[in-house]
């Protein structure tokens, strides 16, 4: 039910195969599993090692990190801070550490106010910084380089959202599930932006919801990529893509994981594309669909 694409057929001669696999699974499951893909095991490597050692720091040292004193969506998110499934009543036990596109506090982006423009905060930890950056901007660009390949199956050129991943809003987020115990990892939901990379521990909890089907488990496969579409790209689609409800079940064992999300440039304008129909949606630019989503998130008294 979770196809598996392998990225190298797109850069060594089977574009067209890949882009006509991609096409499917956008449509029909709006999962895949990306093999061969261009972030470097030894990124993926360190960007685990970092988030261990940041979950495994006190309470006390991360709550200066506070992502609830930040506008901009950076920093830590304490377990229990976010409800991804509102209406089940339950609220995620998860926690988790978000990074942004990565600016200097004299960037005249930041100097204007412009939406969720901001600095990144960091831990008092050697090189964690620098794992994350790295592992940011190799994201980026394979996320950017999938969006060519989503370009080609939509019958538009493969420069066609270039313009729209520039400089965005796009986060990198480790996470961590504690195991056992009732409740949820993280409730029920679709993502936001446009597409999810996501890298595993392997330990199982991650479940999907295809249209028309029921709650499925996706498989761990070493070294792949769980990528989704999220609702920017399912609204640029016109509905014809799908942003596929998933959550995470509470492990039983402690579950690590690593998501980039690739959302747009704050003013990207995200509207029906060129070919596929009357509008679903109306128009909305990258920073007020963002600002609408994490409103939803967190709840005023948390």
């Amino acid at each position: 039910m979770i196809p598996v694409l392998d990225w190298q057929r797109f850069l060594s001669g089977d574009a067209a195969g890949f882009v006509a696999d991609l096409g499917r699974a956008c449509r029909g499951p709006g999962f895949f599993l990306l093999t061969n893909h261009a972030i470097p095991t030894a990124l993926t490597d360190g960007i685990f090692g970092a988030a261990e050692r940041f979950f495994a720091l006190p309470e006390a040292q991360k709550a200066p990190l506070d992502i609830r004193r930040n506008p901009h969506n950076r920093g830590w998110v304490p377990g229990g801070s976010e409800s991804l499934d509102a209406a089940s009543g339950q609220v995620d036990r998860k926690e988790a550490f978000n990074v942004g596109l990565d600016l200097a506090p004299d960037d005249p982006r930041i100097l204007a106010g412009e939406p969720f423009r901001g600095v990144n905060l960091w831990p008092a930890l050697d090189g964690f910084d620098a794992a994350c950056l790295a592992y940011y901007d190799a994201a980026w660009r394979q996320g950017t380089a999938l969006m060519g390949a989503v370009a080609r199956d939509l019958g538009l050129s493969p420069a066609h959202f270039d313009g729209a991943f520039r400089a965005p809003l796009a986060t990198l987020r480790l996470l961590h599930y504690p195991p056992g115990g009732g409740g949820i990892g993280a409730g029920a939901h679709t993502d936001y932006g446009a597409l999810t990379l996501l890298a595993t521990d392997g330990e199982p909890g991650l479940q999907v919801l295809p249209r028309g089907g029921e709650w499925t488990d996706v498989p761990h496969l070493e070294e792949a990529l769980v990528v989704n579409i999220g609702d920017c790209l399912m609204r640029w689609t016109n509905d014809i893509y799908a942003s596929t409800p998933h959550r995470v079940r509470p492990p039983r064992r402690q579950r690590r994981s690593v998501a980039f999300f690739l959302d747009p440039d704050p003013d990207a304008e995200i509207a029906a594309l060129p070919g596929t129909g009357a509008p679903v949606y109306p128009p909305v630019t990258g920073a007020a669909y963002l600002r609408s989503r994490l409103e939803a998130t967190y709840s005023e008294d948390k």
